[in-house]
């Protein structure tokens, strides 16, 4: 819980209305949340803010769901001259990378595949604990928040490997989703590659 408007004001020498216009500002950009009658939070990544914020595939007509994952592998490697470009790393640094499924409504929809900074996030899926959102791990255990994600979407086609993780035919459409994610100083912490069944699925975003 962040002190309120007045002590923030004193604290930093400024005037109550700043004060009021910066957190009207982090609430716009869902760093803090504002709580009816108890005062304003620093946002945490749980399951709601990792569904309403940073997913958005659904099935046909439904509403929209946190899938379940299922981790392929994790593992340690050098930077590739993309995973460097992307996570603003030297090529060679090393890096981890997550491979994981994910399931909507017990169907196989997505094959993701993540890269961190090993320096940035140490020893990170070694003892085989990565969460479904991957996103609260950071926070929690690394200190690292997730801010805002940028995300590149092409089609694409499935490979064999990547159809028969998703029970679909070779060849068979996908949606290809290319995200960086930055964390809150504006320094890209992770890039992710999904790719996504669209036959029983489409991306659904809302426009305000």
């Amino acid at each position: 819980m962040l002190p309120s408007e007045i002590q923030l004001g004193v604290e930093f020498g400024v005037s109550q209305g700043t004060a009021r216009k910066a957190l009207d500002t982090l609430a716009a950009e869902n760093l803090v949340v504002r709580r009816q009658g108890l005062g304003t939070f620093v946002a945490e990544h749980d399951t709601d803010r990792a569904l309403f914020h940073f997913f958005h595939m659904v099935g046909e007509g439904a509403e929209r769901q946190l899938p379940e994952s299922r981790v392929l592998s994790c593992r340690y490697g050098k930077a590739t001259a993309m995973e460097a470009s992307r996570l603003a790393l030297l090529r060679g640094d090393s890096v981890a990378r997550i491979r994981r499924v994910r399931a909507l409504g017990g169907a196989p929809a997505i094959v993701e595949t993540i890269a961190v900074s090993e320096a940035l996030f140490p020893e990170i899926g070694r003892d085989g604990d990565l969460p479904n959102t991957l996103y609260e791990l950071y926070e929690r255990r690394y200190e690292v928040t997730v801010a805002r994600a940028e995300e590149r979407l092409r089609a694409t086609s499935a490979d064999a490997d990547t159809a028969s993780l998703l029970g679909i035919e070779a060849g068979c459409p996908l949606l290809e989703i290319d995200r960086t994610a930055f964390a809150l100083d504006g320094a890209p912490v992770e890039w992710r590659l999904s790719l996504c069944e669209t036959g029983a699925h489409h991306y659904r975003v809302e426009l305000v």
